[in-house]
């Protein structure tokens, strides 16, 4: 990929964005990029999800690059806007999450629960955990687990690499297992 170079203002990378430079888009990246990561590792404290939230606001920024008007202010500034507007998604996402736990927790807590009710909260757990992953780990995982395939067949249809599709197995379950771990400890 071609860069622009670090002698191209703001303003006229800003205008060559706007435009649909994918050049453009990976100047923006290796400038801000930086930025944007530290922002929302500050913000938001882990690792992974300001790893997330930076993608995202790239993606964010190309698909939303028609409304980039670079005589109305800067470009960085406009990225810092994408990332709030990110981590107040993530942050919603956490609240919602924490929100159906403690209900879940509540309710196993509260009702005298029989083992199927027990598989069905862990299962709707499983489910709303999955979801709240997103693309493409919750659907790596999904594929994996409930659908039984193959690693390979999941690289194959996912057009990812094997590495990754193990990746993100391994960092789901990770996932998973603290996440009922936190489920178990709050009915406790």
């Amino acid at each position: 990929m071609n860069h622009l170079g670090p002698e191209l203002r703001e303003d006229e990378l800003a205008g060559l964005l706007a435009a649909g430079s994918p050049d453009a888009l990976s100047d923006a990246y290796r400038r801000w990029s930086p930025l944007v990561h530290t922002i929302a590792l500050r913000s938001l404290r882990d690792p992974h999800d300001a790893e997330d939230v930076t993608q995202q606001v790239f993606v964010s920024a190309w698909n939303g690059r028609h409304t980039l008007r670079p005589d109305q202010g800067s470009l960085v500034a406009w990225l810092v806007g994408i990332t709030k507007h990110r981590i107040a998604d993530v942050r919603t996402q956490r609240y919602r999450a924490h929100r159906n736990l403690t209900a879940v927790a509540a309710h196993t807590t509260t009702h005298a629960s029989s083992p199927h009710d027990e598989e069905c909260a862990e299962r709707l757990l499983v489910a709303h955990e999955l979801e709240r992953m997103g693309d493409p780990r919750g659907t790596v995982l999904r594929m994996a687990f409930i659908e039984d395939r193959p690693h390979e067949e999941i690289a194959t249809q996912l057009g990812l690499p094997l590495g990754t599709v193990k990746s993100h197995v391994r960092r789901g379950l990770i996932h998973l297992r603290t996440r009922l771990k936190e489920v178990e400890d709050v009915s406790s």
